[in-house]
């Protein structure tokens, strides 16, 4: 890989990392680990209270990616506004597949699970791990609209809850 490839983030930049959402490049370390000088990308997700090393050679595995662009967030709008798709299947392997989506970094798959499990008050109550999923790809997904529109993460939950609900019912 080259360098230049390598270097293509800098410290201040949001990122997304897929298991962890949004985070911000603090700096960038070199550690010494066996013998062996390595490069690293210091990520912190303030929400979480969490700081992320990872390895600067090591980015395209990790699926560290850059925010999404203004099109990709347009996207996932639409896809809010689209109609429920719930599988017959058993519970334990939708929660599966949603958890795959929310940890896959892919903001399209994250709105995708949003809309599949976001509940209108009128209709029937979630389970207690169909509201832990519906929580963390709604929050993965707003992180990243106030990330990209720059503006805060209270506005940016506006803007996901006003397309949730004007969808047709």
């Amino acid at each position: 890989m080259t360098k230049s490839k390598k270097l293509e983030f800098r410290p201040n930049d949001y990122v997304v990392y897929p298991a962890h959402g949004v985070g911000q490049i603090i700096s960038i370390e070199e550690q010494d680990v066996a013998g062996f000088k390595l490069e690293l990308f210091v990520i912190s997700f303030e929400k979480d209270k969490m700081t992320l090393r990872v390895p600067t050679n090591k980015i395209n595995e990790s699926g560290l990616r850059s925010l999404s662009s203004p099109d990709v967030i347009e996207q996932a709008m639409k896809t809010l506004k689209g109609k429920a798709k719930v599988k017959r299947a058993m519970w334990s392997r939708r929660a599966q597949e949603y958890e795959q989506k929310i940890n896959s970094g892919d903001l399209i798959s994250i709105a995708e699970v949003v809309r599949d499990l976001h509940r209108t008050d009128d209709q029937r109550e979630q389970s207690y791990s169909e509201r832990q999923l519906y929580e963390a790809a709604l929050e993965r997904l707003t992180r990243e609209v106030a990330a990209v529109s720059g503006g805060d993460e209270i506005s940016a939950a506006k803007q996901v809850d006003e397309v949730l609900t004007s969808r047709a019912a």
